[in-house]
């Protein structure tokens, strides 16, 4: 099956790829034809971004066909050197919003009580869920309700970071990954070798430009290593930085008059897991159950107080949170190395990545000078 939307013939797709022998190129995808449309007036996906008007501009820029869809996918594969599919995304900070979903907090509360040993966190959900329920949806983050049931667990020696970026004003925005540094359709995602208790995370990604403007939506993977962030928010760093950390794709859908943020509001995202074990895990997200406006985490980003010159990615958090035993009762899930992760959504697509630690996937070698010297080797700079 091929990773494309249910509408990719009237959506206005765009992403990178690898051209052997010619270096990272922007493409178009015209039905199944894939359109190098790189120029000197946008040798990058951030300067696309730049544009006044990227979706028109990305419609009618002139290009040359390079491949179809179907061979792009089929060399878009763990370890690829050839023709492939990059991220669409390159200089662009790539950034992260964690417990944006109120549902999915509870989980967040026992990997902290926990102290990122899985053996005692089904005695410890049991009882944050006494206190708390199952979920704390339906609280605006920041609001006099949320004030309240801050004290109300506070009282109960429950209170926690997680709870603090989840319902109080302030909302929780890290660095996943260095520009460039994310991984693309069919490549391995890494785990840091120190993790043993780690899951998936199917998020929607934001594109934004220097200004702030929201322009585009694509899929993303932001790997989460539960055990040590669990242990302690000081290791948050380590816990989300590392080789191959995220993936980001397969394409990403740029805003016109057939998608735009009402379509991501409304986003219902899937995700599959499928273990070398014979193990499957099957797991969704709706955009509808998120707690805060992703406008919102937008201008917490992004604004006086901070400046991306070059825009950024933005993974928008996740409702799921997975709690499905793999190998023992009571340890609920986590990955093992050759699982094979796709999260999809109809209006974006499906984004396949395999499961390798991060010691053992491609080393990040081509950076920002590299991409520098190939745009001016080609003449785009």
């Amino acid at each position: 099956m091929l990773p494309v939307t249910n509408d990719h013939a009237n959506a206005t797709l765009i992403g990178r790829i690898w051209r052997e022998g010619v270096g990272p190129a922007l493409v178009r995808l015209d039905g199944d034809a894939v359109i190098d449309i790189t120029s000197a007036e946008a040798p990058t996906m951030r300067d696309l971004l730049e544009l006044d008007d990227p979706a028109a501009y990305a419609r009618n820029a002139p290009g040359t066909q390079v491949t179809t869809l179907t061979d792009l996918v089929a060399g878009s594969v763990e370890g690829a050197e050839g023709l492939r599919l990059l991220p669409p995304c390159d200089l662009q900070a790539i950034k992260a919003s964690g417990v944006t979903f109120a549902e999915s907090m509870v989980e967040r509360v026992i990997e902290e009580q926990a102290a990122g040993n899985a053996d005692r966190a089904q005695e410890i959900r049991l009882k944050v869920q006494s206190v708390i329920g199952d979920s704390l949806s339906g609280i605006e983050p920041g609001s006099e309700q949320a004030m309240q049931v801050k004290a109300v667990l506070q009282k109960e020696g429950l209170w926690s970071q997680y709870l603090e970026v989840g319902i109080g004003p302030d909302a929780e925005v890290f660095t996943k990954a260095q520009p460039m540094a994310s991984v693309g359709f069919g490549a391995s995602v890494g785990l840091h070798p120190m993790s043993h208790w780690n899951n998936p995370e199917p998020e929607i990604v934001l594109a934004i430009n220097s200004r702030g403007r929201i322009l585009g939506a694509t899929l993303g993977n932001d790997v989460n290593l539960r055990d040590v962030e669990g242990r302690s928010a000081l290791l948050l760093g380590k816990a989300k930085d590392n080789n191959a950390s995220c993936s980001i794709g397969p394409f990403l859908r740029l805003f016109d008059d057939s998608y735009d943020m009402e379509d991501v509001r409304r986003a219902e995202l899937t995700l599959r897991v499928e273990g070398e074990d014979g193990f499957v895990m099957d797991g969704h997200s709706s955009m509808t159950k998120i707690s805060r406006r992703p406008e919102d985490i937008v201008s917490q980003t992004i604004g006086r107080h901070h400046q991306y010159p070059d825009g950024f990615m933005l993974f928008l958090g996740t409702l799921f949170a997975p709690i499905q035993d793999r190998d023992a009762p009571g340890q609920g899930f986590t990955h093992k190395t050759g699982d094979v992760v796709t999260i999809s959504e109809p209006s974006l697509g499906a984004l396949t990545n395999t499961v390798r630690l991060s010691t053992e996937c491609p080393e990040w070698t081509f950076g920002t000078g590299a991409l520098m010297r190939s745009l001016s080797e080609r003449g785009l700079l």
